[in-house]
């Protein structure tokens, strides 16, 4: 506790730099994995490749990716931005199969309701099918959050630094107060991601408040 306590300063900057390290690659990977999500449903014969491919992507171990974006995208190897990129295909790799399936969750009676109402594909994709997908989109992308927190650690080994550091640190140095440090540090910003999307999910969805309740920490 000791050592939490003089490196408590070091411990939140740390926090921060991994909350955008897995941050933002979520958004990212969610805005692109709408349009491909949809176009792997609405084109059944895109769905075996993009579903496929994304898999495939998925697979790629996470250190040598990180290794490869600077020669890919041409940065420095201890670029942010290398994470980030790394960090938003495996986002995608995740959420395209979850899009897919939200799109499919939505009832046949009601896509063909919108599209009686003179609806065009766009519009019932914004207006009908995504807001009644939110359930099932929310469920892969926190998924996809306590993944993103968890693989970002690994760029601590090529030098990037976030709450893996700790972990890196603490182990060469044998030192538990920075190892558990890392460690309670990335379970309470995995908890948060999860609470926020739960939180968003259950603003986006206020037919659904009546039928379940509230999720933790989420006001009225």
């Amino acid at each position: 506790m000791s050592w939490v306590r003089d490196h408590l300063g070091l411990i939140l900057e740390l926090t921060l730099r991994h909350t955008v390290l897995a941050g933002i690659p979520l958004l990212l990977g969610l805005v692109l994995s709408i349009p491909l999500g949809w176009l792997a449903r609405r084109y059944r014969v895109l769905a075996p490749v993009a579903l496929a491919g994304t898999g495939l992507l998925y697979t790629i171990p996470s250190l040598a990716l990180f290794i490869l974006m600077p020669l890919i995208l041409g940065t420095r190897i201890l670029d942010p931005i290398n994470v980030i990129a790394a960090m938003t295909i495996y986002t995608v790799a995740l959420l395209v199969r979850t899009v897919v399936d939200g799109l499919a969750s939505v009832p046949a009676e009601v896509d063909a309701a919108a599209r009686a109402m003179g609806l065009t594909g766009l519009r019932r994709l914004v207006t009908v099918q995504l807001p009644l997908a939110v359930p099932v989109i929310a469920a892969g992308l926190r998924v996809a959050a306590v993944s993103n927190v968890s693989i970002v650690s690994v760029a601590s080994i090529i030098g990037v630094s976030q709450l893996g550091s700790l972990l890196v640190d603490g182990y060469n140095r044998n030192n538990p107060g920075a190892l558990w440090a890392g460690i309670i540090a990335s379970l309470i910003l995995a908890l948060l991601f999860d609470l926020v999307i739960q939180g968003g999910a259950w603003l986006l969805t206020p037919w659904r408040r009546t039928a379940a309740p509230r999720p933790a920490g989420v006001g009225a």
